[in-house]
This record gives C-alpha cells, structure tokens and sequence, in this order.
C-alpha cells in the first residue's frame, strides 16, 4: 500500500468465527484471519496503553508482520476429557471469545535524507532538480500537501530523499498541517536545511525551523544538517553571499550556496549528503550492539480466583468456566469433573481457608454445586 487512506472509510475489522466440532475427534475449522496492508514505515500503536507508548511494531521493512489481535482458544470436545475411570464422558469445553484492540496506524516516511526549510525557499525544485521526482511546484505557499520522495543517485550509490513540507511558525501545535509533515522527517538520517537568500532575515528563519524541530520533538534537532542557501542565481542573493556566509558563521553554521532552479551547485551538495550518510553508518555499525530478546511469561492457566457473593463461593479458574454440558445441566460427572480440577489447583485449600462448610454453594461460571 501506499497510504492509509482507505481507513479513513473503514475503521472497524473483524476475523471469522471458528467452527464448531464434530463426531470422530474432529476439531472445528479456525477462523479466517484478517490481514491489513499497510504502507512501509507505519507505526502500530496502542491507543488505550501508555506504557512504553504502547508502541506494538514499527514496520520499516517490506514483508513485516505484527499481531494486534488474537483469537480466542478453541474448545475441547468429550474426547479430551475421558479417563480409564470415565469412558463415556457427557462434557465438553466451550471456545473462547476473541480479543478485541483499538489501534493507531501512523505512517512515517523511510528517507535517508529530508529537506526542510519555510515554504517556498525552493524544497521542490531542489528534490526535481536532484531526483527524478516531480513534485508540483508553484510560487505559494503549501504548494505540497504531502512529503514527495526522490532517488537521488550519486555515482554508484544512491540514497533516498524526501520533502518535508509544512514548516511555518507553531507548526509542532499542527498549525499549516504541521503534524502531519514533522513526523515524517524523524525517520530520516540528516537534514537539508533549505534557506530562501532572497530572504530578509534568512538567520532567523533558520533559527524558526530548528525550534519548531525541536518544540515537536528533540530528536529532530540532534540530527545533522546541511545549511543551504539556495536562488543565488538571483543577482540580488549572488550578490549578498559573503554577507550571508558572515551571518551564519557568527552563529556557528557552515553555508553551502545553490541554485536549485538552474542547478549549480545541487550536484556537489548531493555528494556532501552522500559523503555524511557514509560516515554516519560506519560510526552506526561500529556502535550497534547485539540485539537481546525479551521474554514476557504470560500467567499460567488455572490460577484460580476465590471471593463470596452472598451465601454463594464464587471461584474463577481459566476454562472452568467454559465447561458445558447437554441441556446445560450440572450432572454429576460434571460435578466430580470440576471438583477435580479445583482438587488439583489447589483451589480446595483455598476455599476452606475462605470458611466453606458442607452444603455450602459454589459457582464457577454458570455451573452451581453443592460443596
């Protein structure tokens, strides 16, 4: 896929029901699953969980697949439930419903490099003029109204490079859609940082971006960034550029100067990038360390639950519950089934501790006994 937006119309989804099972040991057939495709850098989140963010899986590569929610565990038939002491056991085991989950599906870019900058400093022209993207381009503001991606291909190597529009003052609030931009440059390597000479005050519009950056999130400003000062095929800027180089070097940033309308200089910066991103994934595979699995035990079935309500002990033991028989009735076998189980539990001791005495009742689901 290429965008979420068919959710946008479609937000609920559910997987087939299991079937039931038959004579002979036949188990019911599974439920059909429901996969949903999604773009290539989506981010699955938990909408109701904070921990850790409730992040669930950052697909970055093709192919990847994540589980958000499962099925409910298939039932037992009779079969499962016959003894040398019971050779014609009269019960059964109920399925289990299935989960249900809300989630969040946010799709991030996968580029090596971003071009930020205001609007209309020239980011389209730059990714057409360098790439064989083709952007729209026109002299208003928000010209893109979604990040444009380009190969840009420099000698043998090559890298991926994508325009991140939306950048204007309070754009980490969202203003000018800024949400909807900023996060696609958090998966990029380093930055192209595009400044309009033919600008006023081309520091401080600079200094505006990096803040934004920052106010959305503080890794973006750690990231590198390559300063650009573009349109200096104007006679205007051309004529300014050891004023501007003076500016920016008193606060402490090296300039590079473009012209991405004619070209001039876009190839030599396009080898800068491609220089930086090499040595930034030699310093990244020295320092990358062994990935450690973790394992969550999930809690072990049968633990069971003990409280009174009422006159009536109730107890909670996983699948007990489900036990069903013909009719519904609580037979004997059913009886002696159950208090079996709460026999080799430990859930017996538990209850006399709670004060049970014979005759008294206990329920566990829908079946009620006589103690």
């Amino acid at each position: 896929m290429s965008s979420l937006r068919r959710f946008r119309q479609r937000r609920n989804f559910r997987a087939g029901a299991g079937g039931n099972g038959g004579g002979r040991q036949k188990h019911g057939k599974n439920g059909e699953s429901v996969v949903l495709e999604v773009p290539v850098g989506t981010l699955v989140t938990q909408k109701t969980s904070v921990e850790d963010g409730g992040r669930l899986a950052d697909l970055e590569k093709a192919g990847e697949k994540v589980v958000v929610v499962r099925g409910g565990r298939g039932g037992l038939g009779n079969i499962h439930f016959k003894s040398s002491i019971n050779q014609a056991p009269r019960i059964a085991q109920s399925g289990e419903a299935g989960a249900e989950n809300e989630i969040i599906l946010e799709m991030r870019l996968i580029a090596d490099v971003g071009i930020i900058g205001y609007p209309n400093a020239g980011k389209s022209t730059l990714l057409a003029a360098a790439s064989a993207a083709r952007p729209k381009i026109a002299s208003y503001p928000f010209t893109t109204l979604e990040p444009v991606l380009g190969m840009v291909e420099v000698g043998v190597k090559g890298f991926v490079m994508a325009e991140i529009p939306g950048l204007i003052e309070k754009a980490h609030l969202g203003r000018g859609l800024g949400h909807d931009f900023l996060r696609h440059s958090l998966r990029t390597k380093i930055l192209i940082h595009l400044v309009d000479g033919s600008e006023e005050r081309p520091v401080a519009n600079m200094r505006q971006v990096n803040a934004e950056l920052a106010l959305f999130d503080s890794a973006l400003i750690q990231k590198p960034q390559l300063v650009v000062v573009n349109k200096i095929d104007l006679p205007p800027v051309a004529a300014r550029m050891e004023e501007l180089e003076g500016e920016f070097g008193s606060a402490g940033t090296a300039l590079h100067f473009i012209s991405a309308e004619t070209g001039q200089g876009v190839r030599e910066l396009m080898a800068v990038a491609m220089a930086m991103l090499t040595r930034l994934a030699v310093r990244q595979e020295a320092v990358t360390s062994v990935s450690r699995k973790v394992f969550r035990p999930q809690p072990r079935d049968g633990v069971g639950n003990v409280w009174k309500d009422g006159e009536v002990y109730v107890v909670e033991v996983a699948g007990m519950a489900r036990l069903i028989t013909p009719g519904g009735v609580a037979t004997s076998e059913v009886t002696w089934h159950l208090k079996k189980q709460l026999e080799r539990l430990g859930v017996r001791k538990t209850l006399e501790k709670a004060g049970i005495k014979p005759g008294d009742k206990v329920r566990c689901g829908n079946i009620e006994l006589e103690w």
